[in-house]
């Protein structure tokens, strides 16, 4: 099955990108690659586009975190905090690669839902400009205007490590994400300004505190772009039913994350994970949430996800478990896309 199209909540292909030589490794995705993200599996999965995330990697020992990760239980702390220098080097190099993309005709950067409806089915994938993490952006948020020009329109305060605008929650099972304060002041100052602005603000990272704060303060939906349910796997990276009950009283949404560990109910980072189980965490969304809240954000490029679902190409998979599973067409084409589409106008408003 490659319809309904899939529009996805995230992605690290830039960063990706950035390891395999930055603007230079950008002409290779019209022929293929050994990520999960290229044209050619983009158009034989029926991919549409997605949020392309723009994100400063912490260093860390892989392979360490990897077998930390298949333990009953294990609790990694929190990177350091990544200083404004040195972040905004990065992001700049990951604007440069998303210009690329957009200059060799593989992507166009959409800054509005017209943008989306127009690209969506094109030859090129339809991309949103995400940053995750907000370490570029001093404490008065001046640099926002100027990312926004660009195309920024969506937006993580934090990633799994402290900013100076909240906190983020650890790789940690069992374990929800009520862990440390809530948004500093700078980071209630971040939140009305991307409200100004209609940049859209992602909770997928955020600590329950910080969680909560934006949803008191901000006025758009509250969305979490790349999360999973807690009921189903008790991950601090996760979402409680609390947290589902505030992001449906928002009439935001969520996108359904492939990262295993996020997945599997042992929390363990293996990709022995049947596509039975990401229907478990679409039904309970669902249940709690209702049909017009549920999308997909695979972080595709940025995690390790389910063998039957190792690239773009092969979300036939998904798409075909979902009509099995009893998902209708007007359901299916909800999640797919209908949905982004939906929030996203009333974010960007």
């Amino acid at each position: 099955m490659r319809e309904p199209l899939i529009f996805d909540g995230h992605n690290d292909l830039l960063t990706r990108l950035l390891t395999l030589g930055g603007v230079s490794a950008v002409a290779g995705l019209a022929q293929g690659g050994e990520g999960a993200i290229d044209m050619p599996a983009a158009r034989a999965g029926g991919f549409g586009g997605g949020f392309f995330a723009i994100w400063v990697p912490s260093p860390m020992d892989a392979s360490a975190r990897m077998a930390a990760m298949q333990g009953e239980t294990y609790d990694m702390p929190l990177p350091d905090m990544v200083a404004q220098g040195a972040a905004s080097r990065v992001v700049e190099e990951e604007f440069a690669i998303l210009e690329e993309l957009e200059r060799q005709g593989m992507v166009r950067v959409c800054r509005t839902v017209a943008d989306l409806r127009e690209t969506l089915g094109s030859d090129r994938l339809a991309a949103i400009c995400h940053i995750e993490g907000a370490e570029a952006i001093g404490p008065d948020s001046t640099e926002l205007e100027g990312f926004y020009a660009r195309g920024l329109r969506s937006l993580g305060p934090v990633w799994s490590r402290d900013t100076i605008f909240g906190h983020g929650v650890p790789f940690r099972f069992p374990s929800t994400g009520d862990i440390g304060p809530g948004l500093t002041d700078a980071g209630k100052r971040l939140v009305r300004e991307c409200d100004r602005l209609g940049i859209m603000l992602d909770m997928s990272h955020l600590n329950e505190a910080g969680f909560r704060d934006v949803a008191a303060i901000s006025t758009r939906p509250v969305v979490a772009t790349h999360s999973n349910a807690h009921a189903v796997s008790p991950h601090a990276r996760n979402l409680t039913d609390a947290q589902l009950d505030i992001i449906a009283e928002s009439d935001g949404m969520v996108g359904l994350n492939f990262a295993c560990a996020f997945l599997r109910p042992d929390g363990k980072m293996r990709s022995d994970v049947g596509v039975d189980v990401l229907l478990r965490h679409l039904d309970h969304l669902i249940d709690r949430l209702g049909e017009d809240r549920v999308g997909i954000g695979s972080d595709y490029d940025g995690a390790l996800v389910p063998a039957e679902l190792r690239t773009v190409g092969d979300l036939g998979v998904l798409r075909q478990a979902m009509a099995d599973h009893g998902y209708d067409a007007p359901l299916m084409e909800k999640i797919c896309h209908g949905n982004w589409l939906r929030v996203l106008k009333k974010s960007w408003a």
